[in-house]
């Protein structure tokens, strides 16, 4: 039986898609080429804009224990104290405990995992995606009307695709490994060493340190000859400090490649996550970033299974996560050669400090980093949270007297529309199968005034009264359809007609 969609790749990005799908009632099911779940903690931090994603789906409890991450740009400090928003991400987060609290939370919704299966080819056509797969049965063909490839850097999807990869190659070698029983400095934002060499040292969690060593002059390494002994001679040779004696449970390399995709849709297949973008793991950037591709398009992609998309939604996509990559490639790049040139860059980095002591300055390149300084092009108008996500700790008190926050009022995947009156909200009564409609007054005031608010289900502002141009209904047009209008004829919480022909480029 076909299914709606089929995510390909199980780590944090496709889970988080299927995630997201399934929340807007679309039948998902998610291909992973490795038979097992990994133990492997490539990210162990997220920014602040991910752990909002997590927390607006009620996830971010779940992950235990965190501890806030600071920032910098190519190891230059940003003092987050300087501004009024808290900008820290969350560290010591070993990406297999993400990646766990995701699985759970996708598999009690019941969206299978399918473990061991490969995908070798597909073939689209305008009705759907016909996916080749080899799997513990052999090969078989599975069809859905949408494909996501959240399948990593080297992407099978994105090649089968034939969608561009430009960017860089890799000229610098790193090695990473987590290590218990050592007892090193801690160097958290990592630290600069004569000649353009790098060293990091951080704590996850049970006693175990993430190092990482960059010895200036290290081309690329293979992956399949790295030794844990290679990593300890070099971080011996740079500090002088021998971590022989550890027991290495994890390790591996990367290089300073950074590239973006040329397009994140082929008609009706997906780009996402690493698969899109690819960069350094040192920026801590990556896990994040794709999450929010996630959660930009799951909830489109299940509109446009469900017959309610408007006209180019599932464009908007790329519209609007394709500038993210390709800054985020950019700036990989730029911090790279910030930090580790070697001395002919001190100047620079003297200039970049004395910049980033300025407010201004600071919150621009903290808010490039901990992605909470995206906006996207969500209508004309004046009002400052136009196409910036809502503050999702912004507290609401219901008539009843209850107070939440609007993180939580989004538990649910739908859109939201937030309403000091019931007269506003009047516009959209025939939207209700996907916009939650909340009467409330705010617990703290809005500066300009904010009286209504239209909040997209990835948690981004959409429409605003006073503020913008438009009025209500023509942005619920534009982002949620033409609203279901009850019949004698129609079934509560129906699906609409699978739009075969929609969308398509």
């Amino acid at each position: 039986m076909a299914r709606d969609v089929i995510v390909v790749g199980a780590g944090p990005v496709g889970l988080m898609t299927a995630g997201e799908l399934k929340l807007g009632g679309v039948d998902v099911a998610v291909y992973e080429r490795l038979p097992a779940p990994p133990r492997e903690s490539r990210g162990a931090s997220f920014t602040k804009r991910a752990a909002e994603c997590f927390d607006q789906r009620g996830l971010l409890g779940r992950l235990g224990g965190t501890e806030p991450a600071d920032s910098h740009f190519g190891g230059v400090p940003i003092d987050l104290a300087l501004l009024a928003e808290d900008h820290h991400g969350h560290r010591g987060v070993p990406q297999f405990r993400t990646e766990r609290m995701l699985e759970d939370w996708v598999s009690g919704l019941g969206v299978p995992i399918l473990r061991g299966y490969r995908v070798t080819a597909f073939r689209q056509s305008a009705d759907g995606v016909v996916v080749t797969v080899d799997g513990p049965g052999g090969p078989a063909e599975e069809s859905a009307a949408y494909l996501v490839g959240c399948d990593g850097g080297r992407s099978t999807v994105r090649k089968l695709a034939g969608i561009g990869f430009p960017g860089s190659d890799g000229r610098r070698g790193f090695l990473t490994a987590d290590v218990t029983g050592i007892d090193t400095r801690r160097r958290r934002i990592g630290e600069n060493l004569p000649g353009g060499s790098m060293v990091m040292a951080m704590d996850l969690e049970n006693g175990v340190t993430r190092v990482v060593v960059h010895e200036a002059g290290t081309p690329p390494r293979d992956r399949a000859s790295l030794t844990y002994c290679d990593l300890a001679d070099a971080w011996q040779r740079l500090t002088g400090e021998s971590i022989h004696h550890g027991q290495c449970r994890w390790i591996s390399c990367f290089t300073d490649a950074s590239r973006a995709a040329a397009e994140y849709r082929r008609g009706r297949v997906f780009l996402a996550g690493d698969a899109a973008h690819v960069q350094p793991p040192a920026m801590a950037q990556g896990l994040s970033v794709g999450v929010q591709d996630a959660v930009n398009l799951g909830w489109k992609l299940a509109a446009a299974v469900r017959g309610w998309a408007p006209e180019g939604l599932l464009d908007t996509y790329h519209a609007e996560r394709h500038p993210v990559g390709e800054q985020l490639a950019r700036n990989a790049r730029a911090a790279i050669e910030l930090r580790l040139t070697g001395e002919d860059m001190d100047p620079v980095r003297e200039v970049m400090g004395e910049l980033l002591a300025h407010k201004d300055a600071a919150e621009y390149v903290a808010g490039m980093l901990s992605n909470l300084g995206v906006r996207y092009d969500l209508g004309k108008g004046d009002h400052p949270l136009l196409g910036r996500r809502m503050p999702p700790e912004r507290g609401l008190t219901l008539p009843d007297g209850t107070r939440t926050r609007v993180a939580d009022l989004l538990h649910t995947g739908h859109g939201l529309l937030i309403t000091t009156d019931d007269a506003t909200g009047h516009p959209a009564r025939h939207h209700t199968d996907r916009i939650d409609v909340i009467t409330a007054t705010w617990t703290t005031g809005h500066d300009p005034a904010l009286d209504a608010v239209l909040v997209r289900p990835d948690g981004y502002v959409a429409w605003t009264s006073p503020g913008s141009t438009d009025d209500l209904t023509q942005a619920l047009e534009r982002w949620f359809g033409t609203g279901h209008r009850p019949s004698r004829h129609s079934r509560p919480g129906g699906r609409g007609p699978r739009p075969d022909c929609q969308d398509l480029s």
